[in-house]
């Protein structure tokens, strides 16, 4: 009987060829695998589920508030009482007291304001004054609307100003006093 052989071998050596495949198959390999992964988790997001589209995004970055400068339509030119000016117009403003307007109601504010007299206001909100451009920003408002938005505000202040050329009350209004 032979005995075996115990001679211990060499290792099997590489090629140079083999060496350039595993290497490449070691940085190769991940890669694929990460952008598989990746790929994978973000399908959902393109097709709907749980997205984030244009829309939505839209939505969240819109602006908190609009002021609106134009005058609807529907309503004559000159037609507007002064509640619905102060909430198309002035209200952006003296609503929150933005850009140092006083705000309607305070009467500390509008004190001083009001001591001065319906004349010197009218000609304040028309003209302009400080920070406020003329007419509140609305080109489109008339003499009389201008006023009756002064009135108005000033009244709800505690003045006590008659409005001049009152606008007439639409159908609704008729019907709910």
């Amino acid at each position: 009987m032979a005995a075996p052989d115990i001679t211990p071998h060499a290792p099997p050596s590489k090629t140079p060829r083999q060496l350039v495949i595993a290497v490449v198959l070691g940085f190769a390999v991940p890669i694929i695998l990460v952008t598989l992964l990746a790929n994978l988790a973000t399908t959902g997001m393109r097709r709907g589920a749980g997205s984030v589209g244009s829309e939505a995004v839209a939505e969240r970055i819109k602006p908190v508030a609009q002021v609106n400068v134009g005058e609807p339509a529907s309503e004559a030119k000159g037609e507007k009482t002064g509640e619905q000016v102060v909430q198309q117009t002035c209200g952006a403003c003296h609503a929150s007291g933005a850009a140092g307007a006083p705000k309607i109601g305070d009467r500390s504010a509008w004190g001083p304001r009001i001591a001065r007299g319906e004349k010197t206001l009218l000609q304040s909100a028309l003209k302009g004054v400080r920070a406020m451009p003329p007419r509140g920003g609305n080109p489109e408002l008339t003499d009389d609307e201008v006023e009756r938005a002064l009135v108005f505000m000033a009244n709800k202040s505690g003045a006590n100003f008659k409005e001049s050329g009152a606008a007439q009350p639409g159908p609704a209004e008729a019907e709910a006093k």
